[in-house]
């Protein structure tokens, strides 16, 4: 991946030597990977379902509503916090992190240049408050988590709120400090600020019709269990049927149901790269799975007396390291790394939770699209925007550390 072959390719390749070296024979090694591959195929149907959710929030102009309004609704005295928690929201409504900073952008470099804020600080607030809602989001990196654990999305993005918050103060704070840090905000910079005509965007109401549908369906039966409610404990809805369902009935109360085959469009677009990824990365997760390897990592683990939790979290630092990607990132550490985590008796749930928030530390490296995305939206070359590494890892590592503590070492879940 780092020498720019493609993803897909590079992890098939990985597998088929991997696997060829460990012993395997030609068949053998073909086995391996289509047991692999068909182990996904559950994730790739959610993450193509979440494609038609994506696709309407994106193309309707609903996200592009609930950023003007949070902004707008907060204030310049609060505009740090407003272009974060907009990110924020974008995201976890399930928008792209890349596409929910494109989104916000253009408002943000027009409120730093008003205000005298650094793109560097920009950056860090939309940057943080999209990894905050990222973990959250009923995306295709929270889905993975989810079903690499054999988990409930909803569980996750439940268990992911309080790192969520965590991340999202801390992005103020860091962005904050750091305000007259870095270049100023030009003119030049401000050159191509797209002119939407807000009556063509849908209203607020209308905006959250969509992702209020998806939470409520999707939280149906952990608050069953929550309140005690026998009838909701039974009402089990799939995301697979949950998000596209949720983006049809918020496509029409937005009287754009005629544009739906262009939203499923773009979903599906989108996705089709996560897909191919899952592929590979099943085929490269059945290979290490299929060796001692995981058995001889907890055998090291407990050899050096080092706590084994702490396998979740750093498999998706290394692994998102690794991709430039947090989708990318829990695939590959959900497929290779699942049993030997579980091996050390931690919790599926609070495994999927530190492996997910993992997965955030440094996801913004420059080897991935999202590092790339970001420097064009806020427009800086690589010099600048790699200034902002550092700072987007403490947002994500502070997420990363409260998971592993609430769930990893206190067992809260």
């Amino acid at each position: 991946m780092l020498k720019k072959l493609d993803p897909v390719y590079a992890l098939f390749l990985g597998a088929i030597i991997g696997a060829l070296i460990g012993g395997a024979s030609a068949m053998g090694t073909i086995q391996i990977m289509i047991k692999g591959t068909q182990s996904v195929m559950g994730t790739v149907l959610r993450v193509l379902a979440a494609g038609v959710l994506a696709g309407v929030m994106m193309d309707s102009g609903a996200a592009e509503t609930l950023a003007r309004t949070i902004i707008n609704k907060l204030g310049d005295r609060m505009a740090i916090f407003s272009l974060a928690f907009a990110t924020m929201v974008i995201t976890a409504v399930g928008v792209f992190i890349p596409v929910a900073v494109l989104i916000v952008a253009p408002i943000a470099l027009e409120v730093g240049q008003r205000l005298k804020i650094s793109k560097l600080a920009l950056l860090v607030a939309l940057s943080g408050g999209g990894k905050a809602g990222n973990i959250i989001s009923p995306n295709a990196n929270t889905i993975a988590a989810a079903k690499g654990f054999g988990v409930e999305l909803s569980q996750v993005m439940i268990a992911d709120f309080i790192p969520a918050l965590v991340a999202l103060v801390v992005t103020v704070i860091v962005a904050s400090l750091i305000k007259s840090r870095g270049d100023a905000v030009t003119s030049a910079d401000l050159t191509d600020r797209k002119q939407v005509d807000e009556k063509e965007l849908p209203t607020l109401a209308q905006s959250l019709v969509t992702p209020v549908l998806a939470i409520i369906f999707l939280m149906l039966n952990p608050l069953g269990a929550i309140f005690h409610i026998e009838a909701l404990t039974k009402v089990n809805i799939d995301a697979t049927y949950v998000l596209p369902v949720a983006a049809v009935i918020g496509a029409l109360a937005m009287h754009k149901g005629k544009f739906l085959r262009e939203y499923a469009q773009t979903g599906i677009s989108r996705m089709t790269a996560v897909v191919m990824i899952l592929i590979g990365a099943g085929a490269i997760g059945a290979t290490i799975t299929s060796s001692n390897l995981p058995a001889l990592m907890i055998a090291g683990i407990k050899a050096g007396h080092l706590p084994g939790v702490l396998l979740a979290p750093l498999s998706g630092i290394v692994m998102a390291a690794a991709a430039g990607s947090t989708s990318t990132g829990v695939i590959l550490a959900t497929g290779s790394f699942s049993k030997a985590i579980l091996g050390f008796g931690v919790a599926p749930l609070a495994a999927a939770a530190m492996v997910h928030t993992g997965a955030i530390v440094v996801d913004q490296l420059p080897q991935g699209n999202y590092f790339h995305v970001t420097a064009n939206a806020m427009h800086m070359d690589i010099k600048e925007r790699s200034h902002g590494i550092l700072y987007e890892a403490i947002v994500g590592g502070s997420a990363m550390l409260t998971a592993t503590i609430l769930y990893g070492f206190l067992h809260l879940i």
